[in-house]
């Protein structure tokens, strides 16, 4: 018997490509949880200007089309942060704020970035139906700041090989 690929316990969604963050709101897709037990939501910002920083908004709704969104809170966020790259960052640190839906760091725009917001499906107002999840990064102003959002589903209920899964954009 084969051993199973994490392919096949996982899904990477391309939340929003690699956009420079000064563009305007740079709004990542729904995805839904049906499927999975969570999602870690990694966005990834390079150099930007000082007082430029991004903020990072979650937002859940009970449909991939946005069907009823409300604010999704949240209160740790891990994150690794360097002057100039990643490339010698290993340890991540972890921050806890009071429960709010945005979160940002106000050196975040003068170094390169990586946050990650753990959401477990049970996070989500499931009494009334919400499943589904979208991030949110709003226009940093002025100067060119590069960035990106991606969405790591785990813990799929059913086991699939990567070219068999569910869709978790499109259910």
């Amino acid at each position: 018997m084969p051993i199973p690929s994490l392919l096949d316990y996982i899904d990477i969604v391309e939340g929003f490509p690699p956009v420079d963050l000064q563009g305007g709101a740079n709004t990542g897709d729904y995805v839904s949880l049906k499927n999975y037990g969570g999602c870690l939501v990694m966005f990834h910002s390079g150099l930007g200007t000082a007082g430029q920083d991004p903020t990072l908004t979650l937002q859940q709704a009970s449909d991939v089309a946005g069907t009823g969104v409300k604010a999704l809170t949240f209160t740790v966020i891990y994150r690794k942060q360097a002057a100039t790259d990643l490339s010698g960052t290993s340890v991540w640190t972890k921050t806890t704020q009071t429960a709010a839906n945005t979160y940002t760091e106000d050196t975040a725009a003068e170094q390169d970035a990586l946050w990650v917001v753990d959401v477990k499906a049970s996070d989500l107002d499931v009494a009334n139906n919400f499943d589904c999840i979208r991030a949110t990064v709003a226009d940093v102003g002025g100067a060119a700041q590069p960035g990106s959002l991606h969405y790591i589903l785990y813990s799929a209920r059913i086991a699939r090989e990567p070219a068999s899964k569910i869709s978790a954009i499109g259910n």
